[in-house]
């Protein structure tokens, strides 16, 4: 039979137990018109929403649709979005701007962490911004975060 204590501790240790992995993706849009959109292999997984899921997102894309993006972001600017805790150093959360061909500089764009890795984060507002791939090259431009349950903010016209 468990004692009162150690009952105590199992549900103390149960209340403040390991947190699954979660995030949130949230969108500000200040152009005036445009859809944020989040898409995941070939699934729209947001619309301007805020999206959570309860586990890593992996090679989500988002970009403001204008009504001249394709559906993958063609010609308009675009975020790459991989959001996932660590498993070791390195392989935590990624997210970049992207203007690779086919894709191209629509609106300014930008992101930022939060709930983890404040300040880190990239803004686009010309074609020419050097925070974005420009060619497959560019890793550098890729900000990276080592936090677990990281959540992310992108902004349109900021």
């Amino acid at each position: 039979m468990f004692s009162v204590a150690a009952l105590t501790l199992f549900a103390f240790a149960f209340a403040s137990g390991v947190r699954g992995e979660s995030h949130t993706i949230t969108f500000t849009n200040k152009c005036g018109s445009g859809t944020p959109t989040l898409i995941q292999n070939g699934n729209v997984l947001s619309t301007g929403g805020a999206y959570t899921t309860n586990g890593p997102i992996s090679a989500a894309i988002a970009y403001l649709q204008t009504g001249s993006c394709g559906f993958n972001g063609e010609d308009c600017t675009l975020l790459e979005v991989t959001l996932q805790n660590p498993t070791s150093p390195g392989s935590g959360s990624s997210v970049d701007l992207s203007l690779i061909p086919p894709h191209a500089f629509s609106v300014t764009s930008g992101f930022g962490y939060y709930n983890g890795c404040e300040g880190a984060g990239a803004d686009c507002s010309s074609a020419d911004c050097p925070t974005a791939f420009h060619s497959s090259g560019d890793t550098t431009v890729q900000v990276a975060c080592q936090d677990d349950n990281v959540d992310l903010a992108i902004t349109f016209c900021d």
